[in-house]
């Protein structure tokens, strides 16, 4: 067995950057902080690969990156070998067996608002230490308990609290929020912890250890899932300890489409995010783009409505497949249905968007993503999350963790949609055990059976099109990795109708004469927090790139 691995500092051992393409040739992590880059590094020097290196990644971050990363939550991996098979695992989070299609409706049959997102009730059964441990089981190489190691140690020994850390901690602190998430960043006199401070994390370090010594037990039984069932049932939650004996991680075939000669793998359906993507692309595969150039009105114009529709038909077909089977997915992401779909775009005006048709669901907007590639090119892309920053923002004290507020991904009112987005659609109703709707979208793009990039996003609602943007600018417009990611992103969502751009990245002709095409435009400060790598196969180099929206994020090779 491989000695206990510690956490070290390796900045001066590899090549690391927060914001700028760092190259290697041995192996790569990039992920949303670069503490957890700097830990999935440390486990391929120590000869593991990329499955092992991405647990370990995914716990550093439940330690590092609170908001987002965690042990509360679920999500998406896409994993292709060094044989060029690809597999994915879902493990999203699920509801609760005591869930209802009306559990978040008043005596009238309205939506109280707020409420599916707000408080214990709000949080799905967790998925991510299940689809971590199920990864480890299928493919991983290294010994489980080394892998959850360097996590231990971050939360005994503490973690620098960063700027951004910082800030929420102040924000939290002010703000009206659940006892647990005030408490979270606080000193030894109850004032929150300031920038350059350490911060230790006991409890969540005791969960941790429990995890790492009994595998997924630790966590879906025993002491820990016990404390869940209590505090839940204190808190107005309704997981149960059966519901964590019942959750699954699940190993489903990748959804696969192609652009112009490269294979395009991502998550097919709970998560919506590779249906929609490759519609796209595959839409914008038929159009004349050697004649678009990029960031043109013409092409914006395109993009967004591209989108549209890819969004529209997101909302009127997908969701859990193991309680939709008829979602006519293969017709989706058809060359021949988007032959059709780029047919009735109107170059010269806005398509209308009518809530009688059909949109988006509500996404929150702190979610994570990390991508990885190992010496032999195992690579891997994983995106996970709480749902909003911090989820419900409501754990056990003495388990140290957050939980989700996912039940919010589902349709919360049965046939009522409206043009603000609520969407009522029969697929992405609430369920017994039912997994909701994501957006999330890890994807790897290959080349004659190899990967050339490995990419993702947080952002809810915005994934889907800041991942497809990203691709197309690779593929399409020749950027680099960084080029791709720094690259200007819109978001059009089909309901509201509102077409959102990145400020100061769109001139302001080309917003005028969106305007007078019909598009109601908004500017956000970015869409998008992206992580990826792409691979120069003919110098045998790795490339990856952090998004500047990630203040703590980082790339870090060997």
């Amino acid at each position: 067995m491989i000695k206990h691995i510690t956490l070290v500092a390796v900045i001066s051992l590899c090549c690391a950057n927060s914001h700028s393409q760092t190259y290697s040739s041995n192996g790569m992590v990039v992920s949303d902080n670069l503490e957890a880059s700097k830990v999935g590094i440390e486990i391929l020097k120590k000869g593991g690969n990329a499955i092992d290196a991405s647990i370990a990644t995914a716990f550093a971050l439940a330690v590092a990156h609170p908001q987002a990363g965690n042990i509360g939550g679920g999500g998406f991996m896409v994993y292709m070998d060094d044989s060029s098979r690809v597999t994915t695992i879902d493990f999203r989070e699920m509801a609760p067996v005591k869930a209802s299609s009306t559990m978040f409706l008043d005596e009238n049959g309205e939506l109280i608002k707020g409420k599916n997102h707000v408080g214990a009730l709000s949080a799905g059964v967790p998925g991510t230490v299940a689809g971590l441990y199920l990864a480890h089981q299928k493919y991983g190489k290294l010994p489980w308990e080394d892998l959850i190691a360097p996590a231990i140690d971050m939360a005994n020994n503490g973690v620098s609290m960063s700027y951004t850390l910082a800030s929420h901690a102040i924000k939290i602190h002010n703000s009206d929020n659940p006892e647990f998430l005030k408490s979270l960043y606080l000193d030894s006199l109850g004032m929150p912890l300031k920038f350059g401070s350490i911060w230790k994390q006991p409890e969540l370090a005791n969960t941790l250890g429990l995890i790492r010594d009994n595998g997924k037990d630790g966590f879906y039984k025993g002491s820990v899932a016990e404390e869940i069932e209590r505090y839940m049932l204190e808190n107005g939650g309704i997981i149960t300890k059966d519901d964590l004996i019942q959750y699954k991680a699940i190993e489903r075939k990748p959804l696969k489409g192609t652009y112009k000669g490269y294979e395009i793998f991502s998550m097919a359906p709970p998560s919506s995010g590779g249906v929609a993507m490759i519609e796209m692309l595959n839409i914008m595969e038929q159009a004349n783009l050697e004649h678009t150039p990029f960031n043109s009105t013409e092409y914006v114009h395109l993009t967004a409505e591209v989108m549209r529709r890819a969004f529209a038909d997101r909302a009127q077909y997908l969701g859990d497949p193991d309680y939709n089977i008829d979602m006519p997915i293969d017709k989706l992401i058809s060359k021949e249905f988007a032959k059709n779909r780029l047919s009735n775009i109107d170059m010269e005006k806005a398509s209308i968007s009518d809530s009688s048709l059909f949109g988006q669901i509500y996404d929150g907007t702190n979610t994570t993503h990390f991508s990885v590639i190992d010496k032999d090119g195992n690579a891997v892309s994983v995106t996970y999350t709480l749902e909003q920053s911090y989820g419900s923002g409501m754990g056990s004290k003495s388990l140290g963790f957050i939980f989700n507020n996912e039940m919010g991904d589902f349709n919360p009112q049965p046939g009522y949609t409206n043009s603000e987005g609520l969407i009522g659609t029969n697929p992405n109703l609430i369920e017994p055990k039912k997994r909701m709707l994501s957006s999330m979208t890890p994807t790897i793009v290959a080349k004659d059976g190899k990967p050339v990039l490995i990419i993702g996003s947080p952002g809810g609602r915005t994934i889907i099109n800041t991942v497809f943007q990203t691709v197309l600018c690779f593929l399409e417009y020749n950027m680099s990795i960084e080029e791709s990611i720094e690259a200007m992103k819109i978001h059009h969502q089909w309901l509201p109708n509102k077409l959102f751009f990145e400020e100061n990245k769109l001139s302001p002709d080309t917003i005028e004469a969106l305007t007078l095409k019909g598009h109601d435009l908004q500017g956000r400060r970015y869409l998008g927090r992206l992580m990826g790598i792409s691979i120069d196969k003919e110098n045998g180099v790795y490339i990856g790139a952090s998004d500047t929206s990630s203040p703590d994020g980082g790339a870090i090779g060997y």
